[in-house]
């Protein structure tokens, strides 16, 4: 069921100027959306904002924060571009506060039921813009010690991360602590 029209974005005309920071008339138009879903605690803390440090990606979404950050390289391309990736953010911060404390998959049932409440059901995973994408070495292979699956990455892990298949399987999807990840093997 749609409950939603696409967004009435109109931006100036003249030259694309890439304005940063918080998007009030997006984040206005994101609570209504999250009001409308019976989700107004989560309504009245959201934040829109344009980041410029997002280069491959349309958007992230930080439950934490409450904030949706968006590609300005979205600009470029048409308005409903921009209300698609909202509502994608949007249905990552609308899965999460539906399920509490519980950990989600990032793309899975309950965001997909959240991306069909606002409007999107068809949504995919990732986007096919045509954004440069950075290859960074991933410096850094964690190990989980359960299941032997390793997890390269880019950052060195500042805090206690397990697998989330081990934690699902033996902990019922809450952290275990035998399946935090482990450093094996760093490149200098």
């Amino acid at each position: 069921m749609q409950l939603f029209k696409q967004l009435d974005l109109t931006f100036p005309p003249g030259p694309s100027l890439v304005v940063l920071g918080r998007d009030f008339e997006l984040e206005r138009k994101g609570r209504e959306m999250l009001q409308a879903l019976g989700a107004s605690e989560l309504a009245s803390s959201v934040h829109v904002e344009w980041n410029a440090r997002l280069f491959s990606a349309a958007g992230r979404a930080d439950f934490r924060r409450k904030l949706v950050s968006l590609n300005p390289r979205l600009r470029e391309h048409d308005v409903a571009e921009i209300d698609r990736t909202l509502r994608h953010e949007l249905a990552h911060l609308l899965a999460q506060f539906r399920a509490g404390r519980r950990r989600l998959a990032p793309h899975g049932t309950e965001w997909r039921k959240a991306c069909r409440d606002l409007g999107i059901g068809d949504e995919s995973r990732t986007h096919a813009l045509p954004f440069p994408v950075q290859r960074r070495a991933r410096r850094f292979l964690y190990q989980c010690p359960r299941c032997h699956k390793e997890f390269p990455r880019v950052r060195r892990i500042k805090r206690a991360v397990a697998c989330l298949e081990c934690c699902r399987k033996f902990n019922r999807g809450k952290f275990e602590s035998s399946a935090q990840l482990r450093l094996a093997a760093r490149e200098s």
